[in-house]
């Protein structure tokens, strides 16, 4: 496997970027050596958070969550998906795969031993994050889930569409403008800028080229299986299941009933639906993290 590295000057006087980088050597299958980039802030020892990024961004895009957890005394945890942020960037499309996705950040999980974790998922990182869940139910304490799914062969909706045929379509993938794009507010150029600083060049781009062809949305794609036993592990998790999905969403709206209706953990939970687009991280930081800092606080009470 041929791997690209991110010139570690690309990441240089980022936005409101001030947390400093830990990485992980994974090791693929195939014997291929793998750095990963996480983020990990705020006291060793307090609730630990796990924040998951999806497509196309990376851990920059929980900047301001970051900052609001860590000053509640949570241990925080924010990792680049192989192929995205400071962590190493399989140069063939064919690397990525949704089942390697997976098994390197079972890696990662397992080795830094993360435990009583409470996850954020979004977009990506939930079709990952929740399989993370599904196969180390025991490593979670809460989940909170928004603008995210775990398709079993059903979900090519419009809006998923289009977002495929322009992402296999136009030739200069513009990250940091797609990222603008889905958001209500406007990004100011550093915030697009700092998007667009993992990619030196089209090169760097095959994992957020590869990503949107992988989601599991017609029976003949791969990885169904996988998510139809996860399934089986999340209608018996019985842990705090919290959905807080956005209202400008044309993907994914919508896609909080099924969690709501199959996950144990989801009932009685204060199930939300927040401003923003896609990305509502960058819409509802503040609300994000009050709504992860309540559920530790009433696993506490």
């Amino acid at each position: 496997m041929q791997v690209l590295r991110t010139p570690d000057e690309r990441f240089a006087g980022l936005a409101d970027w001030p947390y400093a980088p830990h990485y992980l050597q994974i090791k693929d299958a195939d014997g291929t050596d793998l750095r990963l980039h996480y983020v990990d802030e705020g006291p060793r020892h307090g609730p630990v958070v796990l924040l998951m990024h999806g497509e196309p961004s990376w851990a920059y895009i929980y900047r301001m969550i970051i900052a609001a957890l860590t000053a509640k005394g949570c241990r925080v945890l924010a990792p680049d998906l192989i192929g995205f942020g400071r962590s190493d960037k399989p140069a063939k499309r064919g690397d990525y795969t949704y089942e390697r996705h997976v098994a390197w950040m079972s890696d990662w999980l397992t080795a830094l031993e993360l435990k009583a974790v409470t996850l954020f998922c979004q977009d990506w990182g939930g079709l990952i994050g929740l399989r993370l869940v599904a196969a180390f139910p025991g490593r979670f304490a809460g989940v909170v889930v928004g603008n995210t799914g775990l398709p079993t062969g059903t979900g090519f909706s419009e809006g998923f569409n289009a977002w495929l045929n322009f992402s296999q379509t136009v030739p200069q993938m513009p990250i940091g403008v797609i990222v603008n794009g889905g958001c209500t507010r406007d990004l100011s150029a550093e915030e697009i800028a700092a998007y667009d600083a993992p990619f030196p060049d089209e090169a760097y781009k095959e994992g957020a080229r590869q990503f949107p062809t992988l989601v599991p949305v017609t029976p003949e794609h791969a990885s169904v299986a996988e998510n139809l036993a996860a399934w089986k592990v999340l209608e018996v998790f019985d842990k705090p299941f919290l959905t807080a999905f956005s209202d400008g969403d044309p993907v994914t709206k919508g896609g909080e009933a099924a969690f709501k209706a199959r996950v144990p953990g989801a009932n009685g939970q204060p199930h939300v639906i927040l401003h923003g687009g896609h990305f509502l991280q960058e819409d509802s930081p503040a609300e994000i993290a009050a709504l992860i800092g309540d559920m530790i606080a009433r696993a506490k009470s």
